[in-house]
């Protein structure tokens, strides 16, 4: 009786470090061996040869990127058109750094490891859908919206040590009416402080309007996107446009990020984990996650606190109880977040993945 060998292929695991200028790839056979480490440019080509480097060691069964949200954003997209199932790397700790050493291709060698042992398997955002487009158009306003704010209070320090009429004529403005009126400022000729003054309030004033008039406009693109993508998150109370495009933005465009309530949890930093004190077991947030999901559910507790009849009561009943107004916000961020997940499912049809 003969016995006929299959020749199986060997599976391929990378690895990559990811840089601005170059990626670092590791090489891994099933059973953790390592088959080589080499550096690539960061370019369109440097990741076709990149994946055609790892297929020439046979099928490439996943591969273990860091930084798919910023350096290795585009080799994950290529990646994953090409076929290749990718998982997002958390880059090395501390501890583990000290123990094994700093090196790209150490680093690749232990994004590939992670990869190969399951104890990497987030699925990072596809960044190619409307999420996408949100987050890129909340960047250029949030940084608008600092701007405008910082322009406002140097036009308020300026008016403390400025001339006493304009302190005494501008006294308790609103930032709107603030900036109207500063922007419209004359210098006067012969008073050097004063008109020096005046000059870098109006330039304040007109940084202010002409943010705002940026501000409103992004506005313009980001509403719409919004209410297409997600109205029934928009119906929520508590929720506007701003923090709606937060929560998205957040959840990606790719639905399989999300396989659970409690992921979605994780991912905003409102799950509750195990905190054992001596004898008394406790609970306690974590502190990972995303904080603009965190922040974009704490505001919406904030609003319903303050105007939603059911959570005040909620409030009341917990503070009876002897719960702190932390831990009834922690309580409420949790359940908020609960509520938000079933509206992002429902704004991210298609299959998982």
């Amino acid at each position: 009786m003969t016995m006929t060998i299959v020749d199986v292929p060997r599976l391929v695991t990378g690895g990559v470090d990811t840089h601005l200028d170059v990626h670092v790839a590791a090489a891994l056979d099933q059973v953790g061996g390592l088959l080589g480490v080499r550096e690539f440019a960061a370019t369109a080509g440097g990741h076709a040869s990149l994946l055609g480097w790892l297929r020439s060691f046979g099928p490439v069964a996943v591969a273990g990127v860091e930084g798919t949200g910023s350096y290795g954003a585009g080799l994950a997209r290529y990646l994953t058109a090409a076929g290749v199932r990718v998982v997002e790397v958390n880059r090395p700790d501390r501890q583990d750094r000290r123990r094994q050493g700093k090196s790209d291709p150490l680093d690749a060698v232990s994004a590939a490891r992670a990869a190969l042992s399951g104890r990497a398997s987030a699925v990072p955002k596809s960044q190619d859908g409307p999420a996408e487009a949100l987050r890129a158009l909340m960047v250029a306003k949030r940084s608008a919206s600092r701007a405008r704010t910082q322009a406002i209070t140097q036009a308020r320090a300026l008016l403390v040590t400025g001339p006493a009429d304009l302190r005494d004529r501008l006294a308790g403005h609103s930032p709107a009416e603030l900036i109207e009126a500063i922007a419209v400022l004359r210098p006067r000729a012969g008073d050097v402080p004063g008109d020096a003054a005046r000059a870098a309030l109006r330039a304040l004033g007109r940084r202010a309007r002409f943010l705002d008039a940026q501000i409103g406009h992004l506005d313009e693109l980001i509403v719409p996107l919004v209410t297409v993508r997600a109205p029934g998150l928009l119906a929520l109370h508590g929720v506007g446009p701003d923090t709606a495009a937060r929560l998205l933005v957040a959840a990606g465009d790719n639905p399989g990020r999300l396989r659970s309530e409690s992921s979605w949890a994780h991912l905003c930093g409102v799950a509750p984990v195990p905190a054992s004190s001596g004898k008394v077991r406790r609970y306690r947030l974590n502190r990972g996650g995303n904080r603009d999901a965190n922040s974009a559910l704490w505001r919406i507790v904030l609003v319903r606190m303050a105007s939603h009849p059911p959570t005040r009561a909620y409030v009341e009943r917990r503070s009876n109880q002897g719960l702190t107004k932390k831990e009834i916000i922690r309580c409420l961020k949790r359940y908020v977040a609960r509520e938000v997940y079933r509206h992002l499912r429902a704004a991210m049809p298609g299959p998982p993945g």
